[in-house]
């Protein structure tokens, strides 16, 4: 459901703080500590909201690009998230597989999974949204009136140069795709991978006197599935030929070829049972000369080299595009110096104000709230198999209630779940709280549309959606769930 609306799942979660109990500041763990006081806090609502009721959010999000150049959008959209999302489509297809067919597998990699499939998606939606949207287009109109402005006015004359930064784009482009295609095919995607590349990092440099020596890898086998872990390593060293010229591929390719008749499944089979990389609690000699005939750190010597070179070609020109990028910002300031300037908020606080309300999706309202029974219709689908809503009994008992008393909504008669409003968030804004007119606070964000996917590059203001999780569910579950009488006495809850 990530990114998606109507939108039932509602990602929050409630901490306690404790304190020195003499101090009220911070300590650490002691059975004597105390909850923490607060000079001041936000208050809870219990109103809701309604359509077109003001709404704010407050909050940190990441790093955002709102100014970057059409060349570097287009970098962004062909050589970054294109290929991220391919690669992880193949990855994905594998371990579900695993995980539908063995419950203890799925428990070791849900994680995993979902951190995947959290960019793999989101990577698919900004390139949708920068396609439909027409970014590239926009942001390249919008230069060509810079360039106007800067022939008739003179600024930045001999600096910001667009042709420049055209070239030293294409100069990196090939190589920036490259890099995402290895962090994605080899970088953390399996045991053996992870293992092989940390080798590599351990070895000596030249001369150096402090180095490690010896090194081992602890037993950490019950993170990981072995079969699971070997099927997507194979899966990614097949699919990572695509993007590589035949004769640039590294020297293991030749391996599964002449020695294992092309079966890249009993190559990697192969190497987890003769490198030194999979025997956990082995002591390793870190060098080059104990490791010359180990298949697995001669691997990882060659996925390396391929890495080493992408990065040599973006390090050449990445001062220089972020010299151009910055002149670009500049002028963009200057020439629009009359106008009000849109905050790239990038790791600081951002507040963002707005109002409640739902949006066209697929040319029909969307509405601007889904309720309980939404979410009950699929924990009932997720018994017949769908794993994301399959859920503990009491949960869909609790959902079905027919009174949700002080919890349900005056306006609608129901118990909410999640809400829109047209409030600016993007990546990392998720947990900050959202305020009514009154200061109040009537729930968390934690996502947005599909629509609101392009938001770390373009905030479009028509059809992008913050989706919060209404406090009166998260307080109704701590009530009906988690029996926490007292932690609602606190909140002020009546």
């Amino acid at each position: 459901d990530n990114w998606m609306w109507p939108r039932q799942t509602c990602d929050y979660s409630v901490f306690r703080i404790y304190a020195d109990p003499n101090t009220n500041g911070p300590a650490k763990y002691s059975k004597n500590n105390v909850p923490y006081k607060p000079k001041h806090w936000a208050k809870v609502s219990m109103d809701g909201y309604k359509e077109g009721d003001f709404a704010m959010t407050i909050g940190y999000p990441g790093s955002t690009e709102r100014y970057l150049s059409s060349y570097g959008i287009r970098e962004m959209r062909d050589a970054e998230n294109a290929p991220r999302a391919q690669i992880r489509g193949v990855k994905q297809a594998v371990m579900i597989r695993h995980m539908r067919a063995d419950e203890a597998v799925r428990i070791k990699y849900d994680s995993k999974y979902a951190q995947s499939s959290n960019y793999w998606k989101n990577s698919l939606g900004m390139n949708k949204c920068i396609d439909s949207v027409g970014i590239i287009r926009q942001k390249a109109d919008f230069e060509d009136r810079i360039q106007e402005y800067q022939k008739w006015t003179g600024y930045l004359k001999g600096k910001l140069d667009f042709e420049k930064m055209k070239n030293l784009y294409a100069t990196r482009f090939d190589a920036d795709k490259l890099s995402t295609v290895w962090r994605e095919t080899f970088s953390r995607t399996s045991e053996f991978n992870t293992r092989a590349l940390t080798l590599i990092g351990m070895m000596p440099e030249k001369g150096s006197k402090k180095a490690k020596t010896y090194y081992s890898f602890p037993d950490n086998s019950a993170e990981w599935d072995a079969a699971l872990d070997k099927d997507v390593q194979a899966a990614l060293i097949d699919n990572f030929r695509q993007y590589v010229a035949k004769e640039e591929l590294p020297e293991f390719y030749t391996t599964i070829a002449e020695q294992f008749g092309g079966d890249t499944r009993k190559y990697v089979d192969w190497l987890w049972a003769t490198s030194v990389v999979m025997k956990s609690g082995k002591k390793i000699t870190l060098t080059e000369k104990a490791l010359a005939k180990d298949p697995g750190y001669q691997y990882a010597k060659a996925v390396k080299a391929v890495y080493d070179k992408c990065r040599s070609v973006i390090n050449s020109v990445y001062e220089e595009i972020e010299e151009q990028e910055r002149y670009l910002c500049d002028a963009k300031v200057r020439y629009e110096q009359e106008l009000p300037h849109y905050s790239d908020a990038n790791f600081t606080m951002r507040l963002s104000y707005g109002q409640v309300g739902g949006y066209l999706l697929g040319g029909e309202p969307s509405g601007y709230y889904t309720e309980a029974s939404s979410i009950v219709r699929k924990m009932e689908a997720g018994e017949k198999g769908t794993i994301d809503y399959q859920a503990e009994p009491v949960m869909k008992q609790l959902l079905s209630s027919p009174d949700f008393g002080k919890y349900t909504d005056k306006t609608t008669g129901k118990m909410q779940l999640c809400f829109l409003t047209n409030n600016d968030i993007t990546g990392g804004n998720s947990g900050s709280p959202m305020f009514d007119g009154n200061g109040n606070l009537i729930g968390l964000a934690f996502d947005g549309n599909w629509d609101s996917l392009s938001s770390d590059i373009w905030f479009d203001k028509r059809l992008a959606r913050c989706i919060g999780v209404d406090i009166r569910y998260m307080l109704f579950l701590m009530d009906k769930w988690g029996n926490a009488e007292r932690l609602l006495k606190e909140i002020g809850v009546k």
